[in-house]
């Protein structure tokens, strides 16, 4: 049982043109810069925003397939959960989440019961009937979350679900929130912004940057070879493209670099911003690519400093409060950048046109 989207949207002068699938009992997430094409997605699943080209097949039903045919958003049996859950004011939380199970015919005793065993389930037996205003942002989240599995929906869609919560509530929630979505047997499409959301949340990456896929895969996957600036920041990476020869690659924006795994032609090279050593002159030792940088920024990143360096290539390094003192670093500040090949990871730059392959790029 297989969601198959084939999402074809215009939209003055924007094009979304979107080709993947969600298995039942999967998460899959959409991750994508402003602008990308996740919410023109996201609005084309629920039916808020007809197909221009394309078909939308939930299971064995069809939903979108133009000219011909549209389900409108009332009768697609969908659950949805809104960037500000968007909860009925006047209603208690055991209301809204009946609401839905009312909307479909349900008796409103029998409505009642759902919902309250939904409520119990999220953990909020003792709110029933709290009104939204006096929930906090995570209780309303999971009001929301209940709201949209009680009519068993066959796709749930995620809007930036934790993006209105703070720091310290988001990190409990998204953990509730993995728990839940592991026990609901339908398909999930998860629209975020936020990296860590998709990582701990998807089983599953569709990465969008103007309207199309960029990449996909698993977590892991993308982590391990990004193949766009975008993702590469997404994942904390420094990439750069270039063409191998052996060991050696010259890089398209300029200079060149010694890595570990020979290769030949077009090439991604990826390593961590931690595997970039900073000295106040040129290192010696041990084999490895040197070159002369100068300080453009320093900001704190984690539990580390991360350092923007302008060169050639320009590069990512983090490194220790302690070493920023050391070095006694400010933007200006020259130094040499020192990363060693086995650091490295190499591999190609092929761009797929067969669409859909996991770990590949389309241009």
């Amino acid at each position: 049982m297989t969601v198959h989207a084939e999402l074809g949207v215009a939209r003055g002068g924007f094009r979304l043109d979107l080709e993947f699938e969600v298995a039942a009992g999967e998460v899959v997430a959409l991750l994508g810069p402003n602008g990308a094409g996740k919410t023109t997605a996201l609005r084309a699943l629920a039916g808020l925003t007809p197909l221009t080209t394309g078909s939308l097949r939930v299971d064995e039903k069809c939903w979108d397939a133009p000219p011909r045919t549209f389900v409108p958003p009332e009768r697609r049996e969908v659950g949805v959960v809104f960037q500000d859950y968007l909860l009925f004011a006047h209603l208690s939380a055991l209301d809204n989440v009946a609401f839905g199970l009312r909307a479909r015919g349900q008796r409103r005793a029998a409505a009642r019961e759902r919902a309250a065993q939904w409520l119990d389930r999220v953990g909020l037996g003792e709110h029933h009937a709290a009104q939204p205003r006096a929930l906090s942002g995570g209780q309303a989240q999971r009001v929301a979350l209940a709201r949209a599995l009680a009519t068993d929906p066959r796709l749930l869609l995620l809007d930036e679900p934790l993006a209105a919560l703070d720091a310290s509530t988001r990190l409990r929630v998204r953990s509730d929130l993995a728990h839940h979505l592991s026990d609901y047997p339908g398909h999930t499409v998860l629209v975020t912004h936020d990296p860590l959301d998709a990582m701990v949340l998807a089983d599953r990456l569709v990465i969008l940057e103007n309207g199309a896929i960029v990449q996909q895969g698993t977590p892991a996957e993308v982590a391990r070879r990004p193949r766009s600036d975008y993702v590469a920041n997404l994942v904390g990476l420094n990439l750069y493209r270039g063409t191998a020869s052996g060991t050696h690659v010259v890089l398209d924006g300029g200079g060149a670099l010694t890595v570990a795994e020979p290769g030949s032609g077009t090439v991604h090279v990826a390593f961590a911003p931690s595997a970039v050593g900073l000295h106040t002159r040129q290192p010696g030792g041990s084999p490895r690519n040197t070159w002369p940088v100068t300080v453009a920024a320093i900001e704190q990143h984690a539990h580390t400093v991360r350092v923007r360096l302008d060169g050639t290539p320009p590069v990512l390094a983090d490194i220790t409060p302690a070493t920023v003192a050391e070095l006694n670093l400010h933007p200006g500040t020259p130094l040499w950048a020192a990363v060693k090949a086995t650091e490295t990871h190499t591999y190609p730059a092929w761009a797929d046109r067969t669409r859909g392959e996991p770990g590949t790029t389309v241009p």
